[in-house]
């Protein structure tokens, strides 16, 4: 959100509040920005979650802002509510995904109601791609009229002068990582959890190493839910192919040296990181999923697999490995729509005109 800020407080006063602290943002703000830190965790804790609602209300109430603007789940509900009950004109939140898709049960349903309640404090709301909002609005989560697009889809939009081809970086990581310059790289870049399907990216390369001489599997991102083991074992018939990378600040150096963008997810509200790729020339293997399917376009950037399919996901590795005219083709046509469609400039741009005309409105 670094640019929408910046660009938003050429005009007005910004207040930042995240869980961190001054020192993490430290020369990143413009002069009109100011931080203030607010401990809200990413995950539920009743009681730190009440006294983060209590203090976004006294904030709010004291510094009597014309409008809020909240990002991610929790912080979303919390800042609606808190919003909504200080008074405060214009209340927006960008939905990014929702948690309750793949949940059953009563933890679907408590969940889906916490978002129709965010949905109902909020004055205004944003959905990170068409097809969530979409499937917000069939779920009646969401009324058609209170729900917008920015562009085509993205929040952020992709840095294009940071995410494009480089063959110095490809050099470099490849050298760095052992990497033959003419053999295949598939890369997952982000954090490792179960609804990223992981594990069955996982199982998908394991099933087709023998087979697969030159193909390398490149996975960069924390791991959040222990499943380094069981990949590292998963991965033992590739043997010095499979390459693991932690956190990193540098995803174009990775993207950069890789050929294929893997993401097998299950649950996706846009997936930046995809059209970061797209912009860096990776076509993508994709879940078809609400999220993925505006960050891929099907036969001309990526293919599409269903979620969870082992068989299906194995057989777009295999596709590309085998087609490289097809992954040529898929590489420069991913980058052209990446730069042409979602550039960062024009979706901050439309965040900006957007969040302004709100303001015009209210006042």
């Amino acid at each position: 959100m670094l640019e929408h800020v910046n660009k938003l407080a050429e005009t007005h006063s910004i207040t930042l509040m995240a869980n961190g602290t001054e020192a993490d943002v430290v020369g990143m703000l413009g002069e009109n920005v100011r931080f203030l830190p607010l401990p809200i965790e990413r995950q539920v804790s009743l009681l730190s979650d009440l006294k983060s609602l209590i203090a976004l209300y006294r904030i709010f109430s004291k510094e009597k802002f014309d409008c809020v603007l909240s990002i991610m789940p929790k912080s979303g509900l919390l800042s609606m509510l808190a919003g909504f009950f200080a008074r405060t004109p214009v209340r927006v939140h960008i939905f990014t995904g929702q948690v309750w898709f793949t949940k059953q049960g009563i933890a679907r349903i408590g969940l889906k109601n916490l978002d129709r309640l965010l949905s109902f404090c909020a004055t205004s709301l944003l959905a990170d791609s068409p097809s969530q909002r979409e499937f917000l609005v069939s779920q009646r989560v969401v009324s058609p009229s209170k729900i917008s697009v920015l562009g085509q889809g993205s929040i952020s939009g992709v840095d294009v002068a940071r995410f494009k081809p480089s063959a110095q970086l490809r050099r470099d990581i490849r050298e760095s990582l052992g990497i033959p310059e003419a053999d295949v790289v598939y890369l997952f870049m982000a954090r490792l959890t179960h609804v990223k399907g992981v594990p069955e990216l996982g199982q998908a390369f394991r099933a087709l190493a023998a087979n697969l001489p030159n193909a390398h599997l490149l996975v960069v991102g924390p791991d959040e839910d222990g499943l380094d083991g069981r990949l590292k074992e998963l991965m033992v018939p590739f043997g010095n192919r499979y390459h693991r990378i932690g956190y990193t600040q540098v995803p174009e150096s990775y993207m950069a040296a890789a050929d294929v963008f893997c993401i097998p997810s299950y649950r996706e509200g846009f997936s930046l990181a995809t059209i970061q790729a797209a912009g860096v020339g990776l076509p993508a293997i994709a879940s078809r999923i609400y999220g993925l399917t505006d960050a891929v376009k099907e036969g001309v950037t990526g293919i599409f697999h269903r979620a969870g399919s082992v068989g299906e996901l194995s057989a777009a590795i295999l596709k590309f490995y085998s087609d490289e005219a097809m992954r040529k083709r898929m590489s420069k046509a991913a980058e052209l729509r990446a730069h042409k469609d979602f550039s960062q400039a024009f979706i901050v741009q439309e965040m900006y005109s957007y969040i302004t005309s709100l303001l015009n409105k209210a006042r």
